[in-house]
């Protein structure tokens, strides 16, 4: 079975999308996905302005951050028909020694929308019925949301909550988020889901405004405030709430050279770093500060779609607002709304509803 499907193609770089027919068939152990929705994230900008190479060669739809529900199923992926769905970021292979040694986040055979096959920007996206999270709808018009809003589950919300359960946060521990907006708005929600005492470091007022009303207990602004008097603000944050002045969960979500900088320069002993956030800029470091501090620096690239459903949990149980961080626009303005996304005209995460 194939349907008429059409998607918006990235042909080069900074070059305006254009929407393409195509038919939408499902292969065996594969699912057609009516798009609801499909978020905007800087990582596509990232491929869009920048050059950042993509796996699959272009043309290409971009995005990652899909919901929607299936439609048509191939051989061995039935059981899908008709589910409303949440399609994760990174879809592992689940066969392969790493996927059976519970590393799937780097898989080598794993497929990203939007880059290593055929992206969100659709009305249609086909793929891997494996990994899918069912998103109980029932449940979702409870929690005041549309199936449009929960794409951003997919990247936005997920990618935080594995740096956080990783990292180890625990209820009792201190967590600084470093770039307050968009991932990072959602990391300080679950770290403070998790039970931390989260402090919010940004360069935007605005943001470090709204997050302290959605889990922040300080804000800081890191352009007023040099690496020092930052540091210095966060221990006197920790002594006066009881807090260890050790072992601080740092994650850096800003995706800029500035705030990993500043991220790194938060290290203390046993401190955990988690790079959350992604930019091409290089820094320069002392990298033995994680050896004098005994600390430790983690990468984060996704998360494993087992994790999906509790991820999810935290939404719809309303311990993590998304409604008031997203909004919507249609697909086929998607060249208007990377554009204003690009030049931060946008302030919320942009999510392309197709018509």
């Amino acid at each position: 079975m194939s349907i008429e499907a059409h998607r918006w193609l990235m042909t080069a770089v900074d070059t305006p999308l254009e929407r393409a027919a195509f038919d939408a068939a499902p292969g065996p152990g594969e699912v057609v996905v009516a798009i609801a929705g499909c978020g905007v994230c800087h990582t596509d900008l990232g491929y869009f302005y920048d050059g950042v190479r993509t796996n699959h060669p272009l043309p290409l739809a971009l995005g990652h951050e899909v919901s929607g529900r299936v439609v048509a199923c191939g051989a061995g992926a039935e059981r899908w028909q008709g589910k409303a769905v949440i399609v994760p970021a990174v879809l592992p292979c689940g066969e392969c020694d790493l996927c059976r040694r519970g590393l799937g986040t780097i898989c080598r055979q794993q497929k990203m929308p939007g880059n290593d096959i055929q992206g969100g920007f659709a009305s249609h996206i086909v793929v891997p019925g494996r990994g899918l999270c069912e998103v109980d709808e029932a449940r979702l018009a409870r929690a005041g949301l549309t199936l449009a809003d929960v794409s951003i589950v997919a990247d936005a919300l997920t990618t935080p909550y594995q740096a956080v359960r990783r990292a180890g946060v625990t209820a009792g521990s201190l967590a600084i988020v470093v770039g307050a907006g968009g991932v990072g708005g959602y990391c300080v929600q679950v770290a403070r889901a998790f039970g931390a005492s989260v402090v919010a470091i940004d360069v935007d007022d605005a943001k470090l405004t709204s997050i302290a009303q959605h889990g922040a207990a300080l804000t800081l602004n890191s352009r007023s405030l040099d690496a020092k008097s930052i540091k210095a603000a966060v221990f006197d944050f920790a002594r006066k709430n009881g807090l260890r002045s050790t072992e601080w969960f740092i994650f850096e979500c800003s995706g800029s050279a500035p705030g990993q900088l500043t991220a790194y320069s938060l290290l203390v002993h046993g401190a955990t770093l988690s790079v959350v956030g992604f930019t091409m800029d290089k820094i320069e470091l002392r990298l033995s500060n994680l050896m004098a501090f005994d600390a430790r620096a983690i990468g984060n690239w996704g998360c494993p779609p087992e994790a999906y459903p509790a991820a999810l949990d935290l939404v719809l149980d309303a311990k993590v607002q998304i409604k008031p961080f997203v909004e919507a626009h249609p697909l086929d303005d998607i060249n208007r709304v990377f554009s204003a996304v690009h030049h931060r005209e946008i302030k919320k995460r942009a999510v392309l509803v197709p018509a």
